[in-house]
């Protein structure tokens, strides 16, 4: 896992449309980057629509939303549609973002060891550092977590 007052990496991952999309592209305004396993999982689909809920509100604090995983750009096509998602969802089937933030790690379900995307947000400032390194996150209180740090309580 990464941590506060470190440069993020660099990324280049392209979305659903077949866009391109890197890090500097979001220089100027706070950046949440989220990290999640898989999309249309119970998990994922609840923190997605709560970023799509509160997205209007993370705007207007000045930050935009992206979320990574390792799906093709077609399941976040599907997936975007399906929870009318107004963010970007990048894919890095590479796994090169998410090995560069540190997300791909061991993972224990019911016993069994694998490796994973962990579910981690980070905050990331106007120039390019991260300012909030959130491990684990939980997906039904993510959203609102990332909107008390932006609003400074």
């Amino acid at each position: 896992m990464l941590t506060e007052n470190v440069k993020a990496p660099d990324f280049r991952l392209t979305d659903k449309d077949g866009k391109e999309y890197a890090l500097e592209d979001f220089k100027g305004k706070k950046l949440v980057l989220y990290f999640y396993p898989k999309d249309n999982t119970p998990g994922c689909s609840r923190q997605a629509a709560a970023f799509g809920a509160a997205y209007e509100e993370i705007k207007a604090l000045g930050a935009e939303v992206v979320g990574i995983s390792k799906d093709s750009a077609a399941s976040h096509g599907k997936f975007a549609e399906k929870y009318s998602l107004p963010f970007i969802l990048l894919s890095d089937p590479e796994l090169e973002a998410i090995k560069a933030y540190d997300v791909w790690q061991e993972k224990k379900n019911y016993g069994k060891v694998s490796m994973g995307v962990v579910r981690t947000c980070y905050i990331i400032d106007e120039k390019g550092d991260i300012i909030k390194a959130m491990p684990k996150v939980k997906p039904d209180t993510n959203a609102a977590e990332v909107i008390k740090f932006l609003k400074g309580e």
